[in-house]
C-alpha cells in the first residue's frame, strides 16, 4: 500500500504540470491522441526523411512522367526526378518557415495584448488603433506585394511576412484575458506586495493563460503553413528549394489536369497538407479540452 501511494504521488504532481496537462490531454482523447501522431509523423517524415533518401535525385529523360512503380513509388515528374524523393525534401521549409511565423505572431500578440490589458489608458488606445489598421487591411495582398518587391526573399523573411499580418486577432484576446486576469485577487495580492509590473505579468497572469497561448499557437502554425503554401501555388516565390506548394506550382504549370499519369505529383502534396491540417486541428482541440479550466471540469 505505501509503494502504491509512493508511485501514486509523482504522478499526480506530474499530472497537475503544465506538461502533464497537456500529456494528459492528448493521451485522453483519441482524436487528439491521434492527431499528435499524425503530426510527429509527418514531421519526422519531413525532418528525418531526408537523411533516407537520394539527395542527388539526377535528371532521367527517358523517365519524364511515368507512372508509379516498385522503383519510383510514385512515378517520376516532368524532369524525369523521383516524385517521392522530392515530396521528402519539400515538408521541412513549409513546417519550419510556419512554425517560426505562428512564433512571431503569437509572440507580438502576447507582448502587446499584455501591455494593453493591463496598463489600459493612452498605451491601450494607440495599439488598438495599430490592430484595427492591421486587420483593416488584406493579409494576403499584404503578403503578395512585399514578396513582390523582393526577388529572392530569405525563408526567414517569408516567416516576418506572414507573421506580421497574423497577430492582430490574436491580440484581442489576450488582451480581454489580461483585463479579466488582473481584477483577480492573487494579482491584488501582487500589487499590494509590491511584486512589480513585470513579474505580476509574466509570473502572475500569462502563466494562467499559458492553455489559451499555446493552444492559439497551433492554429497558428496551420494559418500559416496554408498562407506560406499558397505563396509558392501563385509562384511568387523563389523555386529554389522544395515545397509543397511549389510542387503544386509545377503540376500546374506542367498542365496535369491534362495527363493522368502526372496525377501523384499534385495530389501527394495535397495529400501531406491536408493531414497535417488534420493533426494539428485534432491535436489543438486534445489540448483545448486539456488546458481550458472550463472544459477541463467537465
Amino acid at each position: 500500500m505505501v509503494a502504491t501511494d509512493v508511485i501514486a504521488k509523482p504522478r499526480k504532481q506530474f499530472r497537475e504540470t503544465f506538461g502533464g496537462q497537456v500529456w494528459t490531454g492528448l493521451t485522453r482523447s483519441p482524436a487528439g491522441f491521434a492527431g499528435t501522431v499524425l503530426v510527429l509523423s509527418i514531421v519526422a517524415f519531413s525532418f528525418i526523411g531526408p537523411l533516407l533518401v537520394d539527395q542527388d535525385n539526377p535528371v532521367d529523360t527517358s523517365k519524364i512522367w511515368t507512372s508509379p512503380s516498385a522503383e519510383h513509388w510514385l512515378g517520376t515528374q516532368y524532369e524525369g526526378k523521383d516524385t517521392f524523393t522530392i515530396l521528402v525534401n519539400s515538408g521541412a521549409e513549409p513546417i519550419w518557415v510556419g512554425t517560426l511565423a505562428a512564433l512571431m505572431a503569437v509572440f507580438v500578440a502576447v507582448a502587446f495584448g499584455s501591455i494593453a490589458g493591463y496598463f489600459r489608458g493612452r498605451i491601450d488606445a494607440v495599439l488598438l488603433q495599430l490592430t484595427d489598421v492591421t486587420v483593416t487591411i488584406p493579409q494576403f495582398l499584404l503578403m503578395l506585394a512585399v514578396v513582390a518587391f523582393f526577388d529572392d526573399i530569405p525563408s526567414w523573411g517569408i516567416a516576418f511576412v506572414v507573421g506580421s499580418t497574423m497577430w492582430a486577432f490574436l491580440f484581442r484576446s489576450i488582451r480581454a484575458q489580461v483585463m479579466s486576469l488582473k481584477e483577480r485577487e492573487f494579482v491584488e495580492a501582487a500589487r499590494l506586495q509590491d511584486l512589480g509590473t513585470a513579474r505580476i505579468v509574466f509570473r502572475e497572469i500569462l502563466p494562467n493563460m499559458a492553455g489559451f497561448i499555446f493552444v492559439n499557437f497551433v492554429i497558428s502554425v496551420n494559418q500559416a503553413i496554408y498562407a506560406i503554401v499558397g505563396l509558392y501555388v501563385l509562384g511568387l516565390m523563389p523555386s529554389g528549394t522544395p515545397n509543397w506548394g511549389l510542387m503544386i506550382h509545377m503540376s500546374w504549370s506542367n498542365n496535369f489536369h491534362l495527363n493522368p499519369v502526372t496525377l501523384p505529383y499534385v495530389i501527394a502534396p495535397l495529400a501531406m497538407i491536408v493531414l497535417f491540417t488534420i493533426g494539428l486541428v485534432t491535436m489543438g482541440r486534445g489540448l483545448d479540452q486539456a488546458l481550458n479550466p472550463r472544459l477541463r471540469e467537465h
